[in-house]
């Protein structure tokens, strides 16, 4: 083995390592957000943002520890899904919290649903 590789495979080696360490922090802000946050608003913020972050680095580095091209590809598949289904999800927690009086209105700065619900709720009455 040339000096060469084993210099790259250290870089790789310490990329993976940083990549390995920042998306446990996050993933692990993530959890302890959906543990402290107040209210129902701040704790989906907390289980979507910084968790889709620190899996896209876990992934990141499997691929790099893997070494080999074919991995990546499933790699990106599962990130692209886990960032396609987090937001959907908390948007559904959310709608329902909402339509059942589970949130904080209060600390809502804008009020964009409350037609929506209010329009559904008269048309449910008028069937």
């Amino acid at each position: 083995m040339s000096p060469d590789a084993t210099g790259m495979d250290a870089v790789i080696d310490g990329v993976t390592a940083v990549f390995l360490v920042v998306g446990a922090l996050m993933s692990l802000g993530a959890a302890i957000g959906l543990l402290r946050f107040p209210d129902l608003m701040s704790r989906m913020h907390a289980a979507t943002k910084p968790q889709v972050l620190g899996l896209f680095l876990m992934l990141a580095a499997i691929g790099l520890q893997m070494r080999t091209w074919w991995v990546w590809p499933v790699l990106l598949v599962a990130w692209i899904f886990q960032l396609l289904t987090a937001p959907v999800s908390a948007h559904m927690v959310g709608r329902s919290a909402y339509r059942t009086k589970h949130g904080h209105r209060e600390l809502l700065t804008k009020d964009e649903l409350e037609a929506v619900v209010q329009r559904a709720a008269e048309s449910q009455k008028e069937n």
